[in-house]
């Protein structure tokens, strides 16, 4: 009988501790509770103030007979906390990054060339970014009165487009733009080797339609024309044409 007293006695004990215990707070989770992590929000896309689009750059401090140094601006964007600037020349292609923890930034470029750039935020603790429009300018140059055309944009097929029942003929199409506004003509060139392609003629308009084959990988560019004899050259575009 004293054996059966001493079990019930000591579970009583273990109810009442196990039960009624606790922190003082009332709480019965203890200290290893998940809690919520606090969400770091994506940053937003800033908006481009200068060089502006499409426009000449006559601003800026020359640094020498082919160089000068320019102050890229552009809007603060929200939760951002730095900045990346590229910029590419569209007579080469090539493109470099700066960042910037402000919304300016100085860089050096070349004179009388014409560029794009844009600008990437983002924000500490998030793999996330967002990406502004592109503006195009030209860097002012030494004695240049007349500026040749930007290099077209392709507008379609899209780079690297897969093209299907097409019926033959596809139309390309782009877009060019010019400082002076003074285009005067477009001559398109088409081939199957980027490094050997074929005039398909001039014109005045931004489309004009090519005969393909099915199953072939094209390679397309642009050479705009303006008034004064000035040209550019567009990058080389490609798309392929199936079944």
């Amino acid at each position: 009988m004293k054996i059966l007293n001493y079990i019930l006695l000591l579970s009583a004990l273990f109810a009442m501790y196990s039960c009624g215990g606790g922190d003082d707070d009332g709480g019965g989770g203890g200290t290893d509770d998940p809690r919520p992590i606090a969400m770091v929000p994506d940053p937003e896309a800033t908006t481009l103030v200068f060089p502006e689009n499409n426009t000449e750059c006559n601003e800026g401090v020359i640094i020498s007979e082919t160089r000068s140094q320019v102050t890229f601006r552009w809007g603060a964007s929200n939760n951002t906390d730095s900045y990346e600037v590229t910029v590419r020349n569209l007579n080469t292609n090539q493109s470099f990054s700066v960042r910037s923890n402000t919304t300016e930034v100085d860089i050096a470029i070349d004179r009388g060339t014409p560029y794009e750039w844009f600008v990437v935020s983002n924000a500490d603790g998030t793999n996330a970014s967002a990406t502004s429009s592109s503006f195009r300018f030209y860097n002012q140059g030494p004695g240049i009165v007349n500026y040749a055309p930007f290099p077209a944009d392709v507008i379609s097929p899209a780079r690297g487009a897969n093209l299907t029942d097409v019926g033959g003929t596809v139309t390309l199409q782009w877009s060019g733009s010019d400082i002076d506004n003074d285009i005067a003509t477009y001559e398109v060139f088409l081939g199957t080797d980027p490094a050997a392609t074929a005039s398909l003629g001039t014109t005045t308009d931004s489309t004009m339609d090519a005969a393909v084959n099915v199953g072939t990988i094209y390679y397309w560019t642009v050479i705009s024309t303006d008034s004064q004899g000035n040209t550019s050259e567009s990058e080389v575009f490609e798309f392929r044409v199936s079944s």
